[in-house]
């Protein structure tokens, strides 16, 4: 076969993969919606990347505040896809017990509105706050949607075709971020304020996407209503964060991997905030190159990656699958180490290609990790868990690793590259340590468990 004749074969077979057939035959109709929803969604989501914003906020609002606040905006900016999850116990104790498809598209619009939002920022300390608030507002949303989605995807796809599922709308998702990031960074080229006409565009087509997604149908969602009502928690005690703590105490297992998380996770997010700033005070990166490290090439090369890592968490606990995956991590924040030690903008490049070799495997661990230790009622509970602590390393993560970057650079110009040796020992940690429970899990008889994760109860008839 030439090469041609291989290149168009690849292509269409990729292409073909995303047809409904591919899917069991009961869950068909419901991808085939879902497909459209995730075509037009992700166009407004891109919008507000933390990437994105950040790289929004460093040069279109610098000499207008202060350089702290500046860098806080940052900070907070470049953490809020992670920081937004915070709120997500709330999300979990408004959907319980609720229709979980109505409120899911409310989330949505309210996402939608937060997005329009941006482009009414002036460029004054009140419009930086305006961008804050609706990067901020928007990614919270969002948090919802993924926090209550978790269980229409466990009620509506079997579990050896979830990770499949999620490795072909992030694929989608990851190509309609990165164009919108790319779009937006190249047209903030040619005119600094060309934001306030694409953010509304942005929100216009997601739009479409909440009015597609409101016609979604849930299998089995009156039982799963039943079964959340019936159980001991109720809607007022999951408003309270604590009980997430009683969670994590009555699940050993899902405690030591939400552990792990966190430190594993909070390199990973130390990481983009004081890169924004050095791309463009040490690098002097416009926005279309600073965009393209922070967002467009990761997110673009997610896809190429996302089909080799669902073929593994199709097959493995999501504790082996950690084990292996994390390392694609480590490999990529090196590598950023490297580029800001010895200046070499070529090496920031090859940083974010690994970081977007290593996203293709972390959106689905993320999304659907939680499953292999949670029963079906108390799907979005535990992801609830999951992404509030997300939430709580966002908010700490990005400000730690600007406050640590700010100090190096005041101590000695140029020594804030220091600052990812600390993501890069974090990162490491979190790797080593899920290979050392991983190995621990399986010693002690947990290895057979830990290959398949819990029994999946089949949903009842819709």
């Amino acid at each position: 076969m030439s090469p041609l004749s291989l290149a168009i074969s690849t292509i269409t077979r990729a292409i073909t993969s995303f047809h409904p057939r591919s899917m069991p035959r009961l869950s068909r109709w419901h991808y085939r919606r879902e497909l459209a929803v995730w075509s037009l969604l992700p166009v407004a989501l891109g919008a507000v990347e933390g990437g994105v914003t950040g790289v929004l906020a460093k040069n279109a609002f610098e000499g207008t505040v202060g350089p702290a606040a500046l860098s806080l905006a940052v900070a907070v900016l470049q953490g809020a896809p992670a920081l937004a999850n915070i709120v997500s116990f709330l999300w979990a104790a408004l959907g319980h017990g609720r229709n979980k498809i109505r409120l899911i598209a409310s989330l949505q619009l309210l996402m939608i509105l937060m997005v329009a939002m941006i482009a009414l920022a002036p460029r004054t300390g009140t419009g930086l706050l305006i961008l804050v608030v609706g990067a901020v507002g928007a990614r919270m949303s969002w948090a919802g949607v993924v926090t209550l989605r978790s269980t229409v995807w466990r009620a509506n796809y079997p579990r050896h075709a979830r990770a499949t599922l999620a490795g072909k709308l992030a694929t989608v998702q990851a190509i309609l971020m990165a164009a919108t990031a790319y779009a937006i960074g190249r047209a903030m080229n040619f005119n600094p304020e060309a934001f306030r006409i694409m953010y509304p565009a942005a929100a216009g087509i997601g739009l479409i996407g909440v009015v597609v997604y409101s016609g979604m149908r849930m299998r089995g969602h009156r039982a799963v209503i039943r079964a959340e009502l019936d159980a001991k928690e109720s809607s007022a005690s999951l408003f309270n964060p604590l009980r997430w703590r009683a969670l994590l105490l009555e699940d050993a297992k899902f405690r030591r991997y939400m552990t792990c998380m966190f430190v594993f996770g909070a390199g990973n997010l130390m990481v983009g905030a004081p890169l924004i700033i050095m791309l463009k005070d040490r690098f002097q990166f416009d926005e279309s190159k600073s965009v393209a490290i922070m967002t467009t090439i990761p997110l673009l090369l997610m896809p190429v990656s996302i089909p080799l890592w669902s073929r593994l968490l199709d097959r493995v606990h999501i504790l082996q699958f950690r084990a292996v995956h994390s390392w694609a991590f480590v490999a990529a924040t090196a590598t950023v180490l490297i580029a800001a030690l010895t200046m070499q903008p070529w090496l920031l490049f090859l940083g974010a290609t690994l970081k977007g070799f290593a996203f293709g495997g972390g959106v689905l661990a993320w999304n659907l990790g939680h499953h292999d230790f949670a029963p079906v009622e108390k799907a979005s509970q535990y992801m609830g868990v999951h992404v509030t602590l997300t939430g709580i390393r966002g908010l700490l993560a990005p400000i730690v690793g600007v406050s640590v970057y700010e100090a190096l650079e005041w101590l000695e110009p140029g020594a804030g590259a220091w600052v990812f040796a600390l993501c890069l020992s974090l990162t490491l940690i979190g790797a080593a340590w899920f290979v050392l429970m991983r190995r621990t899990l399986a010693g002690r008889g947990g290895g057979a468990d830990f290959e398949a994760g819990p029994p999946v109860q089949p949903p009842a008839a819709a």
